[in-house]
Formats: structure tokens, sequence, C-alpha cells
């Protein structure tokens, strides 16, 4: 069997039917300015392309060919110290699996050096730009603020044949790094920062990957990126919108040169997506950490990690054009890209059948031997494709793990003791027994008979199973290794981190759970790598094209058949992140022990049957993450304050978080019922939460004085005035009064020091009293400091 992922086509490639990008672009052409439109993608060689530049690749090129016109791809290489061919190679092999067709117009900022340098000698020699031989912190501190103008440089006002003379010197590697700089002539008083004399040349003692040790200075990106689309002819220079107080710089360059063209840049809202980073950087820091095996690990939001996911160009180009062109920042719900992804999947990968936690089933009056092939459909009518393939149906047989319990809550439709389920495409059959290993106690084994009459799905006498469940021959199975992929980060902002905290703190730890001892239908036997298939009841999966072998597929689940996040959202969810729900492995045939095994299911395994099936109870029914239900079932008084916080106020999963993570920590050597807390004060706290009357930070501190002197939380916020500020205005008062008081670091973080923020944030907390409702604050501070 074997699925196939089209590749995309120039003919679609637009990003959007209409947008204000497009609009000029027409308006230009009608008007004469341009004959032909002229786009360019330049990313930097530092890192792997992630999905935000898959917007930007399919905007460039898709504009290019909606006019007719080039796309050019050019790589902005004029740092030394972080470029590599490593990164050239993969973003070359991503925008080309994309659908992005440069033909021979592949450019290097490199390939400009000579030229570069002779602009910049030009800027010398009209008196528009002079060697400046201030350190950086100096440079800095007449730099100015956003309310008082910067200083000029002494060696600002030195002859041309001076700079001249310094700026050949520095290029013949006379100086160290850090001694001169070149920096344009411009005003120090001008109101856009980005205008106050910028350096555009500095040394760098780094050899360069295509150059080699040819050049010891380099051009700064403002200064190569606008001669670059002038040497190249780009009629419209298109940028996300980090670029828009650079625009003034860009044109006042290519103003004060003599260069063959005049191109315009325009800049668009970049893409950023929930629970997901997007700074190369922080990717980076993943990779080289260790916290990800590689770039193309597919956790990771880079196109070559979503490529191994099994995520399609098709579905990134639906994902890009669904969410349009911007001129303004907004988040994105990762939970749309997830749609557009299962849409995409729906259409292409064909449905079978896997057990991925196996239990065995005997069937005790099918007769040995015997075995019947069933004509099992590959697509569900809705989807108009054809085709089927024959599942063998035997005496033995593997069920799912989780589709069994022996002591089942309400409204339980699968398979329990007396209980009666419906085998997908195959008959009836009913739990007669349950067998036991007799040193774990653990269930090994069902005793279950057939119902022959049914075989067609329906029963003469009317009988209609609710339950129908996957299913596998144990005798025809194939032995397969499955990854359950999840989102990376277990928040939805999870660069919105507090002051001294850092981003790696907000990972998912159920991002990865690797199944080995899974058990596929004989179909898969010769399924090939990159391949896609959905496992019914389980989710999109795709064959690992790197790790997979001949009979022996590893399976990466592209994503699930239903989006349980936004659920579990709604019920404001704890930091923790919920792995996939698991049971215990099953004995026949044994699961192969592995270094990587969750840690929820190696605990979850240790506790006794009677336990672990409460932990998956709650899992199941309660949307608990899964290390939190182990804890739970593993202690019954912490279970017991639970129950009682959740009959207060229903919020499973932040009960349970509090009631882990912040009250069993108190216990030490005393016993649950010691605690002077009760589950309707917690559960009267979480309200408080919920409702945003009180933040979480608030919250610990009421609970805090619970502990000492007991109390009502209604009555601690009441008495202490600890509701939240959530008033736009009173909290854009604090948030300006803070930026005035630190016109330093506000330069220093309009300069690029991104850092900053959460000093702001923890300014403006501190100033609240701790009251200011983060995510406003974090709003508010995005856009006074843009």
């Amino acid at each position: 069997m074997t699925t196939q992922s089209p590749r995309a086509s120039d003919a679609d490639s637009s990003v959007a039917a209409s947008n204000f990008i497009r609009n000029i672009i027409a308006e230009d052409l009608a008007a004469g300015r341009h004959t032909r439109v002229v786009t360019r993608f330049p990313p930097e060689p530092n890192g792997y392309l992630h999905i935000g530049h898959a917007k930007s690749i399919l905007l460039n090129f898709g504009l290019a060919a909606d006019f007719g016109g080039a796309c050019h791809m050019r790589f902005d290489d004029t740092n030394p110290a972080a470029e590599d061919m490593e990164y050239v190679e993969s973003i070359l092999r991503d925008v080309r699996w994309l659908g992005g067709d440069w033909g021979d117009k592949l450019f290097f900022a490199s390939d400009y050096f000579e030229r570069l340098y002779a602009f910049a000698v030009e800027l010398i020699q009209k008196g528009r730009a002079y060697v400046c031989s201030l350190s950086e912190a100096e440079t800095r501190e007449l730099r100015g603020t956003v309310t008082e103008p910067g200083r000029e440089s002494p060696y600002r006002n030195r002859s041309a044949a001076e700079s001249l003379d310094l700026f050949a010197r520095m290029r013949a590697g006379e100086f160290p790094e850090g001694a001169h700089v070149l920096r344009a002539k411009i005003d120090m008083a001008a109101p856009n920062m980005k205008m106050r004399d910028p350096p555009i040349y500095r040394i760098k003692r780094a050899r360069h990957y295509r150059t080699g040790d040819a050049w010891c200075v380099y051009p700064l990106y403002d200064f190569a990126h606008s001669l670059s689309d002038a040497i190249e002819g780009i009629t419209h220079s298109i940028c996300t919108l980090e670029f828009e107080n650079n625009r003034e710089l860009y044109d006042w360059i290519i103003e004060h040169l003599d260069v063959p063209s005049r191109p315009r840049q325009y800049e668009f809202a970049r893409l950023n997506l929930s629970y997901t980073v997007m700074s190369k950087r922080k990717l980076l820091a993943l990779v080289k950490g260790g916290l990800v095996k590689g770039w193309d690990d597919p956790r990771m939001p880079t196109i070559a990690g979503l490529r191994r996911r099994g995520v399609t160009p098709e579905a990134i180009r639906s994902f890009c054009e669904e969410i349009g062109v911007a001129k303004t920042n907004s988040m994105v719900d990762i939970a749309k890209f997830e749609s557009c992804v299962r849409d995409d999947l729906n259409l292409r990968a064909p449905r079978v059948m896997a057990v991925l936690r196996p239990l065995r089933v005997v069937l005790e009056n099918y007769p040995e031997g015997q075995v019947e092939e069933i004509d099992a459909p590959y697509w569900p009518e809705d989807v108009p494709r054809e085709g089927s393939r024959k599942v063998p149906l035997s005496r033995v047989l593997y069920i799912e793990r989780d589709d069994f319990l022996e002591d089942p809550p309400k409204k339980w439709f699968r398979l329990a003791p007396g209980q009666q389920v419906r085998l997908r495409y195959a008959g009836f059959i009913t739990c007669r027994e349950v067998v036991r290993d007799e040193a774990t106690g653990e269930v090994v084994e069902l005793r279950c008979t057939y119902d022959r009459p049914t075989k067609s799905g329906e029963a003469p006498d009317g009988r209609k199973p609710k339950g129908t469940l996957h299913w596998v021959s144990a005798a025809h199975a194939l032995t397969a290794e499955v990854r359950l992929y999840d989102r990376l980060f277990a928040v939805e902002r999870p660069d919105a981190v507090e002051e001294g905290k850092d981003f790696l703190e907000n990972l998912n730890p159920g991002s990865l759970v690797v199944l080995s001892g899974c058990q596929v239908e004989p179909s898969l036997s010769t399924v090939e790598k990159g391949s896609h298939v959905q496992f019914e009841r389980q989710g999109f999966f795709f064959v690992d094209p790197v790790d997979s072998g001949p009979g022996a597929p590893v399976f990466n689940r592209t994503v699930a058949l239903k989006d349980s996040w936004s659920r579990l959202s709604a019920e404001r969810p704890a930091r923790a992140a919920e792995p996939a729900p698991a049971g215990p492995a099953a004995k026949a045939p044994p699961p192969e022990p592995r270094r990587e095994r969750a840690p929820f299911e190696e605990r979850l395994a240790r506790l006794d049957p009677a336990r672990a099936e409460k932990a998956r109870h709650l899992i199941e029914t309660r949307g608990i993450p899964g290390d939190d239900a182990v804890v739970l079932a593993d202690d019954d008084g912490l279970l017991r304050l639970f129950e009682e916080t959740v009959a207060v106020h229903d919020n499973p999963r932040g009960a349970a978080n509090w009631v882990i993570h912040s009250l069993a920590r108190e216990l030490k050597d005393r016993k649950t019922g010691d605690l002077p807390v009760s589950g309707a004060q917690l559960g009267e706290l979480l309200a408080l939460i919920d409702d945003g009357t009180i933040s979480g930070k608030i919250a610990k501190d009421v609970l805090a004085e619970i502990m000492q002197h007991g109390g009502s939380p209604k009555a601690i916020v009441a008495q202490r005035g600890l509701r939240q500020v959530a008033d736009e205005g009173a909290l854009e008062r604090i948030v300006d009064q803070i930026i005035a008081g630190h016109p330093g670091e506000v330069s220093r973080f309009r300069a690029g020091n991104s850092k900053l923020i959460g000093f702001f944030v923890g300014q403006v907390m501190k100033a609240s009293g701790g009251k200011a409702n983060p995510d406003l604050v974090n709003t508010l501070l995005a856009r006074k400091l843009a």
C-alpha cells in the first residue's frame, strides 16, 4: 500500500485570493510604475526555516507567479559567525518542497561584497558616512532615548579622506573587532532611532562559509538588504512588521546612492502560532540542548520537522490561505493549523487498524486454525475515493487496553465483563472471563464469545451495541513502533515567561510517547516510507522516512483525530500538558522496554491494577494529565480532596494541579486530613481564578493566608483588596509610567534586546502589587514598545 503527497504546483501557489500587498502590486502595474513584478525570499542561513517562513515563501513566490513575474531566492549571508552551508541546503530543500521555483535566480548577498564595499566608499565620499571609533557601550550611551535626542559622536566630523583611509585599513585587517565601525551620517535627533547614525559596516574576525578569509569587514543587514534588492531589480521588497521602522533607513540608503533600481519595502504581519516559539535562537537552544532530536524533530515547528511528521505542503498552503495577509500582528491558534492538516489528510490517508497498547482477546467459540478474510474499505463513504483490503479474522485478537475496564463507569460503551461490543467490519463479541497475571494481578487476557450471525455488523434480533472497537488478528499482525507526537509546549504563549524564568520551563513533558510492540494489520507489511495512513479511532500517522526499515515501520502521529486541547483549555488547564492516555503494556507479545518510555507510563505500570484503572478513569472521563492522574490514584487522601474541590467548582484539571503541586508539598509527614485547607476552600479559590477575579500569583498568596489563619478565599480577597486589575485604562497608566521611568531599557529593547520584555512585565506587576492581569500587561507592553 502506498500513498502519495502531491507536490505543490505553481498554478495554485497564491497565499490568498486578495490582500493589501496584492492590491498595491496591481495598482503599480496599472499605473505603469512597473512593467514586471520581481519579489524575493531572503533568509539568513543561520538555522532551519519554520512555519512562519512558510507564509513569507508562499506570499513572495505566489505573488510573483500570479502576476507573471519572478521571485528570487537570495541568502542574506552577511554574518559569518552564525551561518553554515548546512542551513543553505536545508532552506533550498524546504522552499522547493513548498513549491517555490526560482529558476536561475539563486543569489547570495556574499556575491555582492565587493559592490557593497564600493557603495560604502561612495557614501563616505559624499559625506554621508564616517568611521566611528567609539566602543559599543559609548555608542549606546550617546544614542539617546525615545524622548531625548542622541548626541553626536566625536568622530562624526572626520574628513572623508580620513574615514576612507581607516575604512580601507579595516578591510585590510589592521584592527581588532570593535575598534571601528562605519556609520551612516543621518540625524542623531531623528524620532526613529534607526536613523541615528546607524552602523552599516563592522569588523568581524570569522571565516565565511563561502568567501573564506577574504573579508574581515561585513555589511550590516539594513545596508546589505536594501542594496541587494536594488542590485537585483526587486520591485516589491516584502518584509514582516518588525522591519517597519527599518523602512526609513532602507529608503535613505537607496536615495543616497547611485543604484541600478529603486525598490520599495512593504510590511505584513508575521505568523505567530500558539504553543510554539518561532525564534531561531530559541529553536537552536532546543537543538543544542538535546531537548529535541535535531532540526527535523517532528515536534519542531520547522518545515523539516513538519515534513517528517507528515504534514503536507498543501496543508501548509491551506493554512496560510485561511489566516490571510494582515497589517497587524496577532496570535493564531495552533488548533486552526491542526484543523487544516486534518482536512488535508482526510482525503489522502487510507484507513487501517492498529492496536497501540495491545490486550489479548481469545474468542472461545471460534474454531482454532480458522481464518476469515474480511473485505474492509480504505475510505469512508464521505471521501470520494475507492479501494479496500483484506483483514484476517482469527481466534486470537488484540484490542486496545484502554477499550476494556473491569469496573466501568456509567455510559461506558466499550468492553467490560458481560458487555457486548461490535468489532469493526466484523460481528459482536461479549466478554465472559478476565484472566490476570498471577504475580502482578494485571489483566493479560480476555475470554470472549463471538456472535457469528452478526458478522454483517447487524443482529437478526435487532441488537445494536453502542461500542465499536478496532482490532487486529494476533497471528497476522505486524509489530511496529509508534511515536505519539504532541505539542512541544504546554502553554499557549511559551515566550511570555515571568522575569527570572526561561521559556524551556514551559516544555510539554508529554510531547513524545514512544510505543513499541504495537500491532498493526498485515496490509501495512509493504507500506512505504513517507506514506500517510489513518489508524482508525487513533489519528493520522506517517511512516517515518528516516527510521523505518523493511518490515519494521515506524509510525509518527501527525495529528490526532480530534482536538482535545480546545476542550481542556476551556477548563483552564494547568501548566502540565496532557500526555496521550495510556495503559500498561500487554504481556503477549511483551513490548520491548525502551529508555525513551514516558515517565507517566512507567509510573502507571508500577501501580496495582485497581489504582491503575482509577488513573485511566481520571484521564478518560475528567481530562486529568497522565502524571497527575497517577499521583491522585495512588493517594486516597489527595483523591478525596480533589473530589471535594471539584464538587464545589468543576475544573478537574485546575483542581488536580492545585491539590498536587500546591497542597501535596505541604504534607511532609502529615496526613491529608491534617491540612488546614478543605476542598470547599480550594474550590472557592479556583472559582476566583477562573472568573478573573484574581490571578494565579495572587491565588498563591491567598492560599498561604488560608494555610496560616484559615478563612474564606472570597473574604480574604475582599478584605485585602486583592481583586485583579483588568481595567485597560488603569493598567495603561501604569505601563506608561514604567516605560517613561526606564528610558535606557526601552532603548535597548527597541534595539533588539527582546529579553527585556520580562523586565517590563515584572515592573508593571510590582507597581500593581501583583494584581495586574498578566495577559493584558503583555498586550499593552507589546503595543507601547513596538
